[in-house]
């Protein structure tokens, strides 16, 4: 399939060429309505199944060479473990990063995966690596499985739209869902730290056996000419319940006023937040993308700056 798989545009390399003194890359967020996991002592080979889709808004990232490192997040100084990984790999002399972005961290929106993803980029323009980017994609993947921040955002930030990936294999591979980008309304309330779930042996095992489940719907959709959001939702909505990952009341009691009034929700996977595909009280809107993570012109970076 077209840009889910190890070759095509999206492999190319940035080149060497002229290399700035600062590069900026966006990376889109992605929200996962459902996951199972996959493990593997390799973290290059340790990943989910599962399925999320990328959304309008996300992270960009600026790099900028020394003469000191450093991790800014919207400004203030912050400890990135996963974006750490990721400089430490790439950068041969110190770096400064700059991550913005208007959604909130921890909640769910797989901002770890999208600040290492966009900065392995970025870091690969500055210091002109020439690295395929299915390399870069590798980086921010094996980061995040490394600091237990994530297991799929990765691969779905670097191909952009709604994704399946329904067997297990190499981690940045998947199917897309043949979903037409909508707009998608969100809410918020507290975060959900990753690695704790992700270290807890129970939980796990009752996330792997929900998610079992939830991939043999996911594979009717994957065989379907065209899927509705609806039935994204719903899916999401069965795996949140059946996981047990579905525990604050906040949570569940905006999901079901929304279906009281007719709409669908579901719980974002990690994070105590909601999406929806109709507006509800409190919720912020954005929509469902097909855009995957890329390096930003000049022109681009002040239009996103517009946009934030």
């Amino acid at each position: 399939m077209p840009g889910t798989g190890r070759e095509g545009a999206s492999d190319a390399g940035s080149g060497r060429s002229a290399a700035p003194d600062a590069a900026t890359a966006f990376a889109p967020g992605n929200i996962s309505g459902v996951f199972q996991i996959i493990y593997h002592d390799d973290p290059r080979q340790m990943h989910s199944l599962g399925m999320g889709f990328t959304v309008a808004d996300g992270v960009t990232v600026k790099v900028a060479r020394g003469p000191a490192a450093g991790i800014f997040f919207n400004g203030e100084s912050i400890d990135f473990p996963t974006v750490a990984a990721v400089v430490e790999r790439l950068a041969p002399e110190p770096a400064q990063v700059e991550i913005h972005t208007d959604l909130p961290l921890s909640c769910g929106f797989g901002l770890s995966g999208a600040s290492a993803l966009a900065a392995a980029y970025a870091l690969d323009r500055v210091f002109g690596l020439g690295l395929p980017r299915q390399d870069l994609a590798m980086a921010a993947h094996v980061a995040e499985v490394q600091n237990l921040t994530g297991l799929g955002d990765v691969c779905a930030q670097y191909h952009g739209g709604c994704l399946v990936k329904l067997r297990p294999g190499y981690p940045l591979s998947a199917e897309r869902l043949k979903v037409t980008p909508v707009p998608i309304h969100y809410r918020y309330f507290s975060p959900i730290a990753t690695s704790q779930i992700l270290s807890d042996a129970a939980r796990r095992e009752r996330i792997n056996a929900a998610g079992a489940r939830a991939l043999d719907v996911l594979a009717r959709l994957a065989r379907a000419s065209s899927v509705a959001f609806d039935d994204v939702l719903a899916v999401s909505r069965h795996f949140s319940e059946a996981s047990g990952l579905l525990e604050d009341e906040r949570v569940r009691d905006t999901i079901a006023a929304v279906e009281g009034e007719g709409g669908e929700a579901a719980m974002i996977m990690l994070g105590n937040a909601v999406f929806s595909n109709r507006p509800f009280e409190g919720s912020v809107a954005t929509a469902l993308s097909l855009e995957p993570t890329r390096l930003l012109t000049e022109g681009a970076i002040r239009s996103q700056g517009r946009g934030t």
